[in-house]
């Protein structure tokens, strides 16, 4: 018979001492180790129980599959879900035993449940009142930098630190600061923590990363757009998200000055990329013999170094970019409006669909603990609670697969409005700003709205983004 493990990091765990323990348990027990499964701290996906379940269910035959766990309390987080979890694996023909002694856990399941019960009611209630007042978006804790506890426990702009938010954001997005120059220009200002203290690179970079900015809260694992009032539009939060990804301050200096169509532009003739060249030229003028220098600008094919058919394809930097500029400006004129009413609809229809079966989870559960509440009083028989606990056992994976499929697509959803949202935001930049935007957001601005543009000889296409 075939043996998995599966393990979770917990306080006083050791995941290597537990795969060692469960070699030596498929060794003395005469089973095949076929693999093992571990979630660590943080990972709220579950992500290595979630593959058990897959490896278990993708089995040819039930009870062929033995999975082997630490303890009951480590199957998972609290007795209900240790319970739910045995009953899952068991719908699927999985014997679940304990490692140190090869018992079925099964045997366990009610007296732990009963046991536990009373050491995690207190916590597990505090913990889910806390979490509900999280989903009403209510302040649990410390509010963040620019606000404060508001009537009905909401989040409320300090108008004094909201300005310095705002700040921070404007030198970082607008000037072009990096994070410890934006820290120092702060304390040279005069302008200090709540706390009094120095600004430092770290609570630069925190103000930064923190989307209760945009007006989502966030705790216990929840997020509730829209829950107050936001202090940077989405749009701006996004681009600093993007600059910071990078990895370098957006105002790097650099010799030369950026060619806007890099890494956008393709040689039509060969399909080679096109790459921007700068020349500096001298010449001695004719009329008084006074020297002049020009830098000229141009993009040419990459090929041209190994002089192959389309060494000739060259065009000027500045009349190419106001080639391309122009033409992206007359499609989008010409093109209808974006249509986004189908997508809100889809994804409003999307999240009512979570918000359901996250319902019927919790009134799985509910369920469930109802059936343990009953065997542990003996009001019901062993037979029956099984009976019913595999049955509620089999519904909750169905319910979880079809969660996970939901929350997949609404996913795609809502990158695809961000997308949109992104694409619509770098178009308005273009049409009304281009004369003010630096060569890096020049750049920017068209990766936003192309994937390519070829050039052969005078002929230019231009690939948008969708």
């Amino acid at each position: 018979m075939q043996a998995v493990g599966y393990f979770r990091e917990a306080a006083g765990s050791s995941l290597p001492e537990e795969s060692r323990r469960f070699l030596e348990f498929c060794k003395a027990s005469g089973f095949e180790a076929a693999a093992t499964f571990i979630d660590t701290k943080g990972n709220g996906e579950a992500a290595g129980y979630r593959q058990l379940l897959e490896f278990v269910r993708q089995q040819p035959q039930h009870g062929f599959i033995l999975v082997a766990v630490s303890s009951f309390e480590r199957l998972g987080e609290g007795a209900t879900e240790s319970a739910r979890r045995y009953f899952q694996l068991a719908s699927l023909g999985a014997n679940v035993v304990s490692i140190e002694d090869g018992e079925d856990l099964g045997q366990q399941v009610v007296g732990q449940w009963a046991a536990s019960r009373n050491k995690d009611g207190l916590s597990q209630r505090v913990r889910a009142a806390m979490r509900r007042k999280a989903v009403k978006g209510e302040v649990l804790g410390r509010p963040p930098y620019g606000y404060k506890v508001g009537p009905h426990r909401r989040l409320t702009i300090m108008p004094q630190e909201g300005t310095v938010v705002r700040f921070i954001f404007r030198l970082y997005l607008k000037e072009g600061l990096g994070i410890r120059r934006i820290a120092r220009r702060l304390n040279d200002e005069g302008i200090v923590t709540r706390r009094g203290g120095q600004w430092s690179m770290v609570t630069v970079r925190d103000i930064l990363r923190n989307r209760a900015y945009v007006g989502t809260y966030q705790r216990f694992g929840v997020r509730v757009p829209a829950s107050h009032s936001p202090l940077i539009s989405g749009e701006d939060f996004q681009r600093v998200q993007e600059r910071l990804d990078q990895r370098r301050p957006a105002n790097l200096q650099r010799d030369a000055v950026p060619f806007v169509l890099s890494s956008l532009l393709y040689c039509g003739k060969c399909g080679n990329r096109m790459v921007g060249i700068s020349r500096r030229q001298s010449w001695l003028r004719k009329t008084d013999g006074v020297r002049q220098t020009a830098l000229y600008r141009y993009y040419q094919c990459e090929s041209r170094s190994s002089q192959k058919p389309c060494a000739d394809q060259t065009r000027r930097a500045e009349q190419l970019e106001d080639q391309v500029l122009d033409m992206l400006l007359n499609r989008s004129a010409n093109a209808a409006a974006t249509d986004t009413q189908d997508l809100d609809a889809a994804l409003a229809q999307a999240e009512a669909q979570v918000q359901r079966l996250r319902d019927k989870l919790r009134r799985l559960d509910r369920r469930l603990e109802q059936n343990l509440e009953l065997a542990s009083n003996g009001r019901v028989s062993g037979e029956r609670f099984k009976a019913t606990a595999l049955s509620l056992a089999a519904e909750q994976i169905t319910a979880e697969q079809s969660l996970a499929e939901t929350l997949r697509l609404a996913q795609q959803q809502v990158s695809e409005a961000e997308k949109r949202r992104q694409r619509e935001s770098a178009l308005r930049r273009a049409q009304q700003e281009w004369d003010r935007l630096g060569p890096l957001e020049r750049q920017e601005t068209l990766r936003d709205l192309i994937d390519k543009v070829t050039v052969s000889g005078k002929q230019v296409r231009i690939s948008a983004k969708r």
